[in-house]
Formats: C-alpha cells, structure tokens, sequence
C-alpha cells in the first residue's frame, strides 16, 4: 500500500482523513488491516498528531475499530449495516428520481461519459467519484435540497458500499448502463419509470453486494 504524501496546510487533519477515508473505499485498505499512527504518519509525511486525530474522527464514524489486542483496525464491512444504507438509498433515490422526471430534467452527458471511461480504467477512485456524482446531480435535479441532505449524513458509507460494489469488475459496466436508464426516464417526464429504475439499481446492489459478504464470512468460517 503506497500513500501520497500531503503538505502541511491548516486543515491537516482534514487531509489525513480524506486520505485514510479513501484508501478504505479504495480496498487499499482492506477489511482488518491493523493501523499504526507511526506508519500512516510516515507514509503520509506527517506528524504523528493530525494522524491521531483523523483517526478518532473514522472511528466515531464507523470506520475503523479496536483491533484484538490493542490498537485499531479498518472496520469490517457489515452486511446488515449494507443492507440498511441501501434500503434507506433506494427511497431517497427513487424519490429524487421521481422528481427530476417531473420536471424533465436533462442530466449532462459528461456524467455518463466519465463514468463510462472510469470504469474503463482501474482506478476505483474515479470509479466512486463518478458515480457519487452521478447521483448528486439527480439530487439536484429533484430541487428538493432535503434529500441531498439526509443522503449526505451517510456518505462515507455510501463511499465505502460503492468502492466495493466497484471492485468487482463484472458489475461496473451494468451500473452505468442503468445509470444510462434512469437518464433516459428523467429526461422523458416518466416518474414511475424513473423512480422504479432507481429503486430497483439500489436493491440490485445491496443484493449483489450483501451476497458477496455472506459467501466472504462463509469461507472465512470455513477456513
């Protein structure tokens, strides 16, 4: 795992955050990966401080956890917390869906297009940022602020799903042929449509994704 040194600035630990909040979305750093201050710090060409701060703040947000022993660790993934985020996703985004059909709203091409040469390439990264903002630009074309709002409490979840739906390599061309779908309802004026689509690309993806940790725990059982 190699991780990009970061300048000194105010907002540090910010940085520190976004970097190691990455690098779990990424599968850089894998599910129990242990995490020392003093090797991130190095690897991050920082002090050891902001390091120790970013890490409380993942943490508290569920990202990392006491490791056997002593120290911290990358958190699992969790099926059922999975299948929760994505049941909750496919309201929010059913609903935003609906309402940018009503309006017609017409989604810039160039989403569809970056996602299409992101997953063309191997940099799950890019991967994830197209598609987060793929569906941001739905929120927006809802024009209703609120749903933005209550998806974004759950981002760094909605990150992480992402990069592991994404890490699997079969699924990520039929995720944008679905995003392409959806586009195409909105742009139509059909609400039921575009809403069904979307709910249903959420419950594809929990399904798809909690099946691939249930036969993980399986085998780990197993072994």
């Amino acid at each position: 795992m190699a991780l990009t040194q970061l300048q000194v600035a105010p907002d540090l630990v910010d940085q520190v955050y976004t970097a190691l909040l990455n690098a779990i979305s990424e599968g850089e750093m894998a599910p129990g990966a242990r995490l020392t201050q003093e090797e991130l710090a190095e690897q991050l060409a920082v002090s050891r401080q902001p390091v120790l701060q970013a890490l409380r703040l993942l943490k508290r947000d569920g990202m990392v956890v006491d490791a056997p022993g002593r120290g911290l660790m990358v958190a699992p993934l969790s099926a059922a917390l999975i299948a929760q985020l994505y049941e909750v996703r496919s309201v929010l985004d059913g609903l935003a869906a609906r309402l940018a059909a009503q309006a017609k709203a017409r989604l810039d091409r160039a989403l569809l297009e970056r996602g299409r040469k992101a997953v063309a390439g191997e940099k799950i990264g890019a991967m994830i940022d197209a598609d987060i903002a793929f569906h941001q630009a739905i929120y927006a074309a809802s024009r209703n602020p609120l749903i933005a709002e209550s998806a974004g409490r759950h981002w760094r979840h909605i990150r992480r799903a992402s990069g592991a739906m994404l890490q699997v390599a079969g699924a990520r061309a039929s995720i944008w042929d679905e995003h392409e779908d959806i586009a195409r309802a909105i742009a139509r004026g059909d609400a039921a449509r575009a809403e069904r689509l979307a709910r249903g690309h959420c419950e594809a993806a929990s399904v798809h994704l909690c099946g691939q940790l249930s036969r993980h725990a399986q085998l780990e059982a197993g072994s």
